[in-house]
């Protein structure tokens, strides 16, 4: 699935390029970038029609609405910055 944000006549966009079991590849802005399940333990047990559903969320970040989870754009250009494996807490309901 691709969605598209129309901002200031430049089109963004964010959809799901192939998914293994390593990871995702996402195509954002253009851009293709590899998201690790080792940085995003709880998507690797997502339903593929929820890892499908991407979408822009302004400028600068993405997100997956039936995930309840939301990325900095930046923190896939620049992973290194971003050290700390995201994680689910244990009182989140699925």
């Amino acid at each position: 699935m691709e969605t598209t944000l129309k901002n200031n006549s430049a089109a963004t966009s964010a959809n799901v390029l192939m998914i293994n079991t390593q990871g995702i590849m996402l195509s954002v802005c253009g851009r293709d970038y590899f998201l690790s399940y080792d940085r995003v333990p709880w998507m690797k047990e997502a339903t593929i029609r929820s890892v499908l559903n991407v979408q822009m969320c302004g400028p600068h970040a993405i997100e997956w609405p039936d995930l309840d989870v939301d990325l900095e754009i930046d923190s896939l250009r620049y992973p290194e910055r971003y050290p700390l494996v995201m994680k689910r807490n244990a009182l989140d309901v699925i």
